[in-house]
């Protein structure tokens, strides 16, 4: 197996469908606020795809550099590309570097092809901030945070790429906030699988600081935040109508379906807990903005 399908599948190249529709859905938003007419946003949409997958790609590679002897002492991260031998730590130290100045050169040629800087002036502190998340958990049981402010910046980011202006758009502030609401309460879900690991090697989570039963109360109250902030993009976003709201609507009981699962089956359900059901969270928002902006626009 070629070293690039070793990493593919080592980091999950499918779950970049928890930020994408979002950054796409900013996109859009940013359009809409500026005037834009959509037919011209094929180029910036193209341009933020990429730029999303190497950032991503970015991330994951040093988290597992950063947690490669951690990753070889958990049963359940053992298996890994690094810890189990089917990727060096060269190899992964180079990807990483590419995958990096990879999205370098793509916030560049926003400002070569659309005379926007502010991608590239943005993005060393924005690579600098996703690819931290690993140390945290050595520090913070906030960590949980960090990694939905992460993903937290994709929004953002592709409303900066497609017009810097938007940024004065509650709305998207709003959907960023959801974002980071969501995001930060399924990691919690996602971190109770390694809470004894962890609480032997001296790792900080929510799970090791509050418990199994603290972790999922606040866990759903963070998914009470993401579906009110939710709710409130569709109050400020004036384009939104009844198909957003009941996108917004399916979010908030797909939450609710997603903590129901955690509850009766545990974490051996965590395929349909973890991906499925949020990845369907992200498509549901980012199809339903979109249409109602597309709507919108004629």
């Amino acid at each position: 197996m070629t070293p690039l399908r070793v990493i593919a599948e080592d980091i999950k190249i499918a779950h970049s469908i928890f930020a994408l529709p979002f950054a796409v859905l900013a996109a859009f938003m940013a359009a809409n606020f500026g005037g834009m007419s959509f037919s011209s946003l094929a180029l910036p949409l193209g341009l933020i795809v990429v730029a999303m997958v190497f950032a991503r790609t970015a991330a994951m590679l040093s988290n597992r550099i950063l947690d490669r002897r951690i990753d070889a002492e958990n049963p359940r991260t053992s298996g890994r590309a690094i810890p189990s031998g089917r990727l060096s730590f060269n190899a992964a130290v180079v990807a990483m570097l590419v995958s990096s100045i990879g999205f370098l050169l793509v916030c560049g040629l926003f400002g070569i092809l659309r005379d926007n800087w502010w991608p590239l002036l943005l993005g060393l502190p924005v690579l600098a901030w996703i690819c931290a998340y690993g140390y945290f958990k050595r520090f913070t049981w906030l960590c949980h945070l960090w990694l939905g402010a992460s993903l937290a910046l994709s929004p953002v980011a592709a409303a900066i790429a497609v017009d810097p202006a938007a940024l004065s758009a509650p709305a998207i502030w709003l959907l960023a906030g959801m974002v980071l609401c969501w995001v930060s309460g399924f990691d919690v879900i996602y971190a109770l699988q390694d809470v004894e690991v962890d609480r032997r090697d001296g790792l900080k989570s929510i799970p090791v600081r509050f418990g199994v039963s603290g972790a999922m109360k606040l866990s759903r109250l963070l998914h009470v935040f993401a579906s009110i902030l939710l709710f409130a993009v569709y109050r400020t976003e004036p384009a939104f109508g009844p198909i957003f709201l009941g996108a917004a609507i399916l979010v908030a009981v797909l939450l609710i379906i997603e903590h129901a699962t955690v509850h009766r089956w545990g974490t051996t359900r965590m395929a349909i807990t973890f991906m499925t059901i949020n990845g369907i969270v992200s498509i549901v928002v980012g199809t339903a903005g979109a249409i109602e902006l597309l709507r919108a626009g004629g």
